[in-house]
């Protein structure tokens, strides 16, 4: 079984997917999910990633949320902390789902900055009184036990440190299987992002207070 899956997104690809599917009812809770290609769906149809499998599930009887895909492909914790104040600004989210810290580990880039730009950017979301919801990654075998360990036992950490939920991997189940990943090993496939969503839905769906039906 090949590996390509863990070889480093950020330098293969660099383009923007911002998906908006905010109303103009500001009554209606947002959802910012800030990300890295994985969440932005690269090489899979835009109305199928995981992200808009998730809003289109949101938008029923018992839940009702604007969602807003801030993911871009190749972005760090670096990238994602210096943009996320802009985004609460913009978009006052009531959770934000904070996928990122993939591309830091595949490019070696140093734990404790990746750490601290995580807890940084976990500080701001929090100091709006906003969810968060942190999505784990992990490496492969090459990268060595100890620098694999230490990866992910950053956001166990941060977790708990914040009290905050934790998605543990959000490729679980699936990460090494070629029939649910791309031909570049690296990006999951469209027949995937559905596994992607139950990965995250369990962790979510606490954070959600239904509508109240009348």
């Amino acid at each position: 079984m090949t590996y390509l899956w863990f070889l480093c997104i950020f330098c293969i690809y660099t383009t923007i997917s911002f998906a908006d599917t905010t109303t103009n009812n500001k009554s209606i809770p947002t959802i910012l999910v800030l990300g890295d290609s994985i969440s932005s769906g690269l090489g899979v149809p835009q109305n199928k990633i995981w992200v808009n499998l998730l809003s289109k599930r949101l938008q029923t009887p018992y839940y009702h949320y604007n969602l807003v895909n801030a993911s871009i492909s190749g972005e760090t914790t670096q990238g994602g902390l210096s943009r996320i104040s802009g985004l609460l600004d913009k978009y006052q989210p009531k959770v934000v789902i904070l996928e990122l810290g993939g591309n830091d580990g595949l490019q070696g880039l140093p734990l404790a900055l990746m750490k601290d730009n995580l807890d940084r950017t976990i500080k701001l979301i929090k100091s709006r009184n906003t969810k968060v919801l942190l999505v784990g990654m992990r490496l492969p075998p090459n990268y060595g036990k100890f620098f694999i360990k230490q990866f992910h036992q950053i956001y166990f950490d941060l977790a708990k440190k914040h009290d905050i939920g934790l998605v543990p991997f959000l490729l679980e189940g699936f990460a090494t299987d070629p029939k649910l990943m791309q031909a570049d090993g690296i990006h999951p496939r469209t027949e995937a992002q559905r596994a992607i969503l139950n990965n995250v839905w369990p962790h979510l769906r606490p954070m959600l207070p239904k509508k109240v039906l009348r």
